[in-house]
């Protein structure tokens, strides 16, 4: 497992839907995920530490998470199957430890709310294309111009 963090979260408007990139902590490499929109706005909103006058779903389940005295440890990117990315929430609450099945797009907006680290199995970028991380500014941008004519679909194109 290696530690990983947001890089990029970007919309893609013609795919009506966001597209996060987790970068290897230490390391050179990424990880491109597309994410619905309101998982897209609901990171976002989290990265800016947005505050709504009502909780949004995720602020929720911490809410219920604190009020029920568990602690999101940490949150694990663990397979990429079929171009769908799986993941867990490792929750630990009254001395036991809770492994919970989630879509990579939820588990993130609860660790970024939590506090909580993100992992990402080295089977994940085994799986994946290679992509390393740009180095420069104008590389980032360059990325993100370039992500933002990119379908699902296209991403995995030739991949089994």
């Amino acid at each position: 497992m290696r530690e990983a963090k947001i890089f990029s979260l970007a919309m893609a408007p013609e795919a009506g839907q966001y597209l996060v990139t987790l970068e290897e902590v230490d390391g050179t490499r990424l990880i491109p995920i597309w994410v619905g929109p309101a998982e897209g706005i609901s990171i976002a909103a989290a990265l800016q530490k947005q505050d709504f006058p009502r909780p949004l779903t995720h602020d929720l389940i911490i809410n219920m998470l604190k009020e029920l005295g568990a602690i999101v440890e940490k949150v694990v990117v663990t397979d990429l199957r079929e171009d769908t990315f799986y993941a867990n929430i490792l929750i630990s609450m009254q001395g036991k430890e809770y492994i919970l099945d989630s879509r990579p797009s939820d588990s993130m907006a609860i660790a970024i709310r939590a506090q909580a680290k993100i992992f990402i199995d080295e089977q994940v970028f085994e799986k994946c294309p290679r992509i390393d991380k740009p180095i420069s500014e104008k590389e980032v941008e360059e990325f993100k111009d370039q992500i933002s004519d990119i379908k699902p679909e296209d991403f995995f194109k030739g991949q089994s």
